[in-house]
């Protein structure tokens, strides 16, 4: 009997060991890889809050993270036209996000449900023009818009209205295709039901579909918005007045000059510009898994 005891008792510590070295395999060097890239992630963050609060207003003197703190940054921010490029940001960006989520639906409604001619042509072409991004045709758009001004003054240069037609122009492509997955995931004997009923294609897309694409809609908006809140280069060349420009044009002219670069207020705008993202993302989290994966069920 104490040699049977004394067997199990030396083979607990392999036992243990083997458990150990099995769990460290399988899921222990998880941890520190997650606690990598989470510093990794976190760290950037850190260092332009610290650069936002720094009264210096020099990246240089950053780099001891919050070594100095103050509130001065933020509130030189009223000094600057900072929240009036805010507003034209969120004014544009939620503009062409909606344009975008009524296309590209309206769009995906017709290639999912209807027959016709050119429609796999249509579709074709749709996925070729989206491998090219929107900014390679920027001197076409930039003429365009200048005959356009000579005729209807709203769609030329120097226009809110003609950048968030220019946005919708390019946001068509990607769009529709996300959502084309998602529309035909959805059983269409719903369709056939409603239509026995009486139902219009209208009143099928407004009171049936779109109801239960709510989650493709929430991420096409997200995109669409942030697409729109960072870009630079198009509102660049579209908005050419102060009080049209948006944050990203805006806030350039404060670091554009190297002699009179001033990043703490740039950091301390960045900081703000972030809120209206985070906010919107963690208000549509709950729909972004299922709207990005669910349209990949059925083709």
């Amino acid at each position: 009997m104490s040699t049977v005891t004394e067997r199990i008792t030396s083979a607990t510590p392999g036992r243990r060991t083997a458990r150990r070295s099995r769990w460290w395999a399988e899921v222990g060097w998880k941890y520190p890889v997650a606690a990598v890239i989470l510093v990794y992630a976190m760290f950037p963050l850190l260092y332009i809050v610290s650069a936002s609060v720094n009264p210096r207003g020099s990246l240089a003197g950053s780099s001891a993270l919050f070594s100095a703190v103050s509130a001065d940054n933020y509130a030189a921010l009223a000094e600057t036209r900072f929240w009036t490029w805010m507003l034209n940001t969120l004014y544009v960006g939620g503009v062409a996000a909606i344009g975008a989520v009524l296309m590209g639906a309206a769009a995906a409604y017709a290639f999912s449900r209807f027959r016709f001619a050119g429609r796999r042509a249509g579709l074709t072409s749709l996925l070729i023009i989206q491998m090219f991004p929107q900014t390679v045709a920027f001197v076409a758009v930039f003429l365009l818009l200048l005959a356009l001004g000579e005729v209807v003054p709203a769609l030329g240069i120097n226009s809110r209205l003609a950048l968030i037609c220019v946005y919708l122009g390019g946001a068509l492509g990607a769009n529709t295709f996300l959502m084309y997955g998602f529309f035909n995931s959805i059983p269409i004997e719903l369709d056939e039901s409603a239509k026995i009923d009486g139902a219009s294609h209208a009143q099928i897309f407004w009171r049936i579909i779109m109801p239960l694409v709510t989650p493709v809609l929430a991420v096409v908006a997200l995109l669409a918005f942030i697409s729109a809140f960072g870009d630079f280069i198009l509102a660049k060349i579209v908005l050419t007045s102060e009080d049209n420009w948006t944050l990203a044009v805006g806030m350039y002219q404060w670091v554009s000059n190297q002699l009179t670069s001033r990043w703490g207020i740039f950091a301390a705008g960045s900081v703000l510009a972030s809120i209206p993202v985070l906010v919107l993302f963690l208000s549509l989290q709950r729909y972004i898994v299922g709207g990005l994966t669910a349209g990949s069920v059925k083709g």
